[in-house]
């Protein structure tokens, strides 16, 4: 998808919110009338979505949506061991980042709209990255009728560097502030069980600060066929592409260019509702990669039977799991010489001057694809704890790689005016592309944790301070030459490296402006 493809699907989100706008000023109204039972309003909010579909319930019963309008600003000042998150650096820079949200969201009879952008910069104080930019854009589109409901959704973001952990860092963006009443999948979420990014499941963990573009398009349809059973149908395509390459220690580029991809999903599942309490689901889902290097392109089918119990205001648990097909195509470069292929390195080919031929080849794969989702809200404190295992776009470094992801988090009030959050996540990600890598290794795990602490300074002003420590660690002794300086001079490698962030920021977000 070309720039042009991107601003039109944006310009399309937009233009339906505006559409929707134009509706008029009316109040808004209950919902249908269910198609079955009593003929009387229910809430907009379904407390018990299907499990297969990209919506969770939310902890907070019987929330009452409303329209408003809510701006913010956010600034922070860090402190970090390596702020240009090379393999082996510890230079330590301040990082400032100066940003400001707005949050939409506005409700009519059959259909609902909520928008949420927060942007700004940041300014890494060292050599070769000084300021740039933080963009992210996100659009939920909803339609209701007696029966089901159409939502259409679109993520855009642009960032320095990869979002996974960021949570931990403390900040809060407008999406913390509300859009939950329109459903917690409304963020980046995929087509695959309702997990919350399959898409950039591996996107997220990065190496150097290589500013990238990700955008993530949506459409899900949930119709109920009986008062305990429904269907539903997700699909999507989603993109991420990368500007710059991997710079070496010595301020040069390393010759390390990022694999952009681009990926399609699909997913139909069929739900029943066994009480109150407990569903199950079967689902079929599709995963589609085509990556930046010529010929590579992955396939997979992945069918799960699924499980979940809620306690309305307290606790959700899913679990899925089920067989994974993936088709891997690929192209093998073999070095010739003469038109008789040598068996060398195909690095070493122009030394003999020889050429490289481009050999294609293909393989399959049977594996394991799951997913294990709680999250539960004691009287004081609320944990969530998710594992997903699927395929993803291996974050610019693999052309695609099979990823475990764990994420703990935890929040809990201390006070009226005082909270303590914390936030701990895995992700090990494995090359499945023989011949598709940015880096010599074949699989890299990465560690991060944090906590922190939030304060509120009257209505309207909140500060934190928190401290998170990343890890990334490679399989081989040198995955990227040129990125360690030893302290003879000379260029090296290094098989990983560490951060350590600590931070202190204040948001300003006023009362909501209510819309009704």
């Amino acid at each position: 998808m070309n720039k042009g493809q991107i601003i039109l699907t944006l310009a399309l989100s937009l233009f339906m919110a505006s559409a929707a706008w134009a509706q008029g000023d009316e109040p808004p109204a209950p919902a249908p009338a269910p198609a079955f039972g009593p003929d009387y309003p229910v809430p907009t909010i379904s407390e018990n979505p299907p499990i297969s579909a990209i919506d969770q319930p939310g902890l907070e019963p019987h929330a009452a949506p409303e329209s408003f309008l809510l701006p913010g600003l956010h600034f922070s000042e860090s402190v970090d061991s390596n702020a240009g998150n090379t393999l082996g650096g510890s230079t330590v820079s301040p990082v400032t980042r100066g940003m400001g949200s707005l949050t939409l969201q506005k409700l009519w009879k059959n259909y609902a709209v909520a928008m949420d952008y927060i942007g700004g910069v940041v300014y890494y104080d060292q050599k070769g990255i000084g300021l740039q930019q933080l963009q992210q854009f996100d659009i939920d589109n909803r339609i209701n009728w007696k029966r089901g409901q159409l939502a259409i959704r679109d993520s855009f973001s642009y960032l320095p560097e990869g979002n996974f952990g960021f949570q931990a860092y403390g900040g809060s963006g407008a999406y913390n502030s509300g859009l939950a009443s329109l459903g917690s999948g409304m963020l980046g979420a995929a087509a695959f069980g309702g997990q919350t990014s399959s898409f950039n499941g591996g996107g997220g963990v990065s190496v150097g600060q290589v500013p990238r573009l990700t955008n993530l398009g949506l459409a899900d349809i949930v119709e109920n066929l009986t008062p305990k059973s429904s269907v539903t149908l997700s699909a999507g395509y989603g993109i991420v592409h990368f500007y710059g390459d991997l710079n070496s220690v010595t301020g040069g580029p390393a010759n390390v260019a990022f694999i952009g991809s681009s990926e399609e999903t699909l997913q139909v599942g069929y739900d029943r509702t066994l009480n109150p309490k407990d569903q199950v689901a079967l689902s079929y889902g599709y995963q589609g990669f085509n990556f930046s290097t010529v010929g590579t392109a992955i396939h997979s089918h992945v069918l799960q039977a699924m499980y979940g119990h809620r306690v309305s205001g307290r606790m959700d648990f899913t679990i899925g799991a089920g067989p994974q097909f993936t088709h891997i195509s690929d192209v093998a470069y073999v070095c010739t010489f003469l038109g008789i292929p040598v068996p060398i390195l195909p690095t070493d080919c122009p030394n003999i001057g020889g050429s490289l031929v481009g050999v294609p080849q293909s393989g399959d794969h049977i594996g394991v694809a799951g997913r294990v989702s709680l999250r539960y809200r004691f009287p004081k404190t609320s944990v969530s704890l998710t594992y997903d295992r699927f395929n993803t776009s291996g974050s610019g470094l693999f052309a695609g790689s099979r990823s475990d992801n764990v994420v703990l988090s935890a929040q809990r009030p201390l006070s009226r005016i005082w909270d303590i959050f914390s936030d701990v996540g895995y992700s090990r990600n494995s090359r499945l592309q023989v011949g598709g890598s940015t880096v010599n290794a074949n699989s890299f795990t990465y560690v991060y944790a944090g906590a922190g602490l939030h304060r509120q300074f009257g209505r309207n002003f909140r500060g934190f301070v928190s401290y998170q420590f990343n890890d990334i660690s490679f399989d081989s002794s040198c995955p990227v030459l040129g990125t360690l300086l030893s302290s003879a001079g000379t260029v090296g490698c290094s098989s990983g490296s560490q951060r350590h962030v600590g931070s202190i920021g204040l948001d300003w977000t006023p009362r909501p402006i209510r819309l009704d």
